[in-house]
């Protein structure tokens, strides 16, 4: 992720080391000029100017209030932006193609929503979807081995969604995102919350899917400074917030 052209000393982009990606690397995702206000008119995000591209595990650090979860939700579309653009593969996403991209860039939020029925069901679902990638079908050996890798059983499968504790809904809306084999997760405060075994369990979710293919890529909000260390190699400072619409 970087601060587009023109980035100076001050640039909220910060390169740590250890990051995997490289400059030659054409971007996955691109936020050019991206603002975002409420109904007074206040600006709640702006000027935000961010590539992403494979490899690459970014932080996007900032007080509470400054916009973090909104970038999130703005860079997969959820919240359509007020100016700027959202660019894919170079390209603008069309309004019939937003299903299909958000396959691809996936929010997961901090609270996971699970739908009535057992955990297998919730994980069999998308795959009944329209947008669902071409190709892919529901795989149960995949996703006992990934369980098996965080040392769960193949119980989980059969729990009733009602019954689940909160990390148990995020390692559910985990597994049921990767399976569709996104290029981008936006993780909004996954472990917050959470025993730390369960925090563990999703960082390690996540590791294992990102280190499957060199053309994936992070992007986490986390206040706990350990997290920020295990998980990401670049940090994005958001911007101070602007007050009016000026």
């Amino acid at each position: 992720m970087s601060a587009g052209a023109g980035a100076s000393e001050d640039s909220p982009a910060e390169r740590l080391p250890a990051d995997g990606s490289s400059a030659g690397d054409a971007p996955l995702l691109e936020a050019r000029d991206l603002g975002r206000g409420d109904r007074a008119g206040n600006w709640l995000i702006r000027h935000i100017n961010l590539s992403i591209r494979p490899g690459e595990r970014w932080l996007v650090s900032g007080p509470s209030g400054s916009g973090k979860t909104l970038l999130l939700r703005s860079l997969c579309l959820l919240d359509v932006p007020a100016e700027g653009k959202i660019l894919w593969h170079g390209s603008s996403v069309a309004p019939r193609d937003v299903p299909a991209f958000r396959t691809q860039v996936v929010y997961l939020q901090q609270r996971a929503v699970a739908v009535a029925g057992t955990v297998e069901e919730n994980l069999q679902q998308p795959f009944t979807y329209r947008h669902c990638p071409a190709g892919l079908v529901y795989q149960r050996e995949a996703v006992l081995a990934a369980l098996a890798e965080i040392g769960w059983s193949a119980s989980f499968l059969n729990r009733e969604t009602g019954h689940l504790s909160g990390g148990e809904r995020q390692v559910l809306a985990l597994l049921r995102a990767i399976q569709l084999e996104p290029q981008i997760l936006l993780l909004d405060e996954p472990g917050t919350g959470l025993d730390e075994p369960t925090a563990l369990a999703v960082e390690e979710l996540v590791r294992n899917w990102y280190s499957a293919s060199d053309r994936r890529a992070t992007v986490w909000v986390t206040h706990d400074s350990r997290v920020s260390q295990r998980v990401a190699s670049q940090v994005y400072r958001m911007p101070a917030r602007q007050m009016s619409s000026g």
